[in-house]
């Protein structure tokens, strides 16, 4: 190999290194901005209207995308049930976010939906036939802990706020898990049926709860919301093209800190003990079946029969 293609190939990888990272970051960032956006527009106009206009907004940016690509990998997506579970659970997933962060703290919110993973890690040995073993099995018992403890055990734990975020996380882990079996659906594909699916959602609800926009400022942030949601999409995709998935896939915990920081700055949310308590357990377990997992595929492209 020539000392140019050695400098080439060097310079590739230093900016595999720096970029992956940095866009991660950049994405993760967005996506709490675009949920605190969320929180701030829910308390001020109907969930089915902030809905409707924010994935409005998003089909608009990803529609030059689209177009692109041409109608074909939309036509002939494959298996059509499975798409339509996804857009059910995906749809499920984003009504339930923002109902829970009418009422919950962000941070809060937040940390159920960091457990999706755990979820994904639980049911995919009856669902997709995957194999876990005792460490996983551990991790995923001390992140349901974790969950416990951010429920704050007592009568009051399961108020329908709470139990609206159980369900939406279990929408999202489900989401992933039919993910997994659509490997072959452009990921453009994938995000254009769950805009829908979620923009006709809530072209049936905004009607039974509508504000009217009274001002060019919530119309914009109102827009905002879907074209912040779509550029972290686009990021976040972008990383995962340009960086291996064990170096960028656990940026996405940086989403819990941003949390607790916009949650604090505008909405004087200060973080509970058991909850900072139940997602350190979260957080720790589902990185521990992420690498886990990423461990066990490099042995099994070695040695198959490997057990866990």
């Amino acid at each position: 190999m020539s000392n140019s293609t050695t400098g080439a190939v060097d310079a590739h990888r230093s900016y595999s290194a720096l970029a992956g990272p940095a866009i991660m970051l950049l994405g993760m960032f967005m996506f709490s901005l675009n949920d605190a956006m969320g929180k701030w527009l829910v308390a001020s106009y109907g969930l089915g209207q902030v809905i409707l206009i924010r994935s409005i907004a998003a089909l608009l940016i990803l529609a030059p995308f689209l177009w692109r690509a041409g109608l074909k990998p939309i036509i002939e997506a494959e298996r059509p049930m499975m798409q339509a579970a996804r857009v059910m659970f995906s749809t499920l997933e984003v009504f339930c976010f923002y109902y829970a962060v009418m009422y919950l703290p962000l941070a809060d919110v937040m940390t159920y939906w960091l457990a999706a993973p755990i979820y994904v890690a639980a049911a995919s040995p009856l669902l997709l036939g995957e194999k876990v073993g005792w460490r996983r099995w551990t991790a995923i018992a001390i992140g349901f802990v974790g969950v416990i403890i951010t429920l704050e055990p007592s009568g009051a734990m399961f108020t329908l706020p709470a139990v609206i975020s159980i369900v939406g996380t279990l929408a999202f882990a489900f989401m992933l898990l039919s993910g997994r079996s659509l490997r072959g659906t452009p990921d453009k594909t994938l995000v254009f049926f769950q805009l829908l699916g979620a923009g006709l959602a809530g072209l049936v609800f905004a009607p039974f709860d509508w504000s009217p926009v009274t001002s060019a400022g919530d119309f914009g942030l109102l827009c905002l919301l879907g074209v912040v949601a779509m550029g972290a999409h686009i990021l976040v995709n972008r990383a995962l093209k340009i960086s291996d998935a064990a170096t960028v896939a656990p940026l996405q915990y940086t989403l819990l800190l941003w949390a607790i920081i916009f949650g604090w700055l505008f909405f004087g949310d200060v973080p509970r003990a058991t909850m900072l308590l139940g997602a350190a357990l979260i957080v720790g377990s589902g990185m521990f079946i992420f690498f886990r997992e990423q461990q066990l595929k490099k042995r099994d492209a070695v040695l198959p029969s490997v057990p866990e």
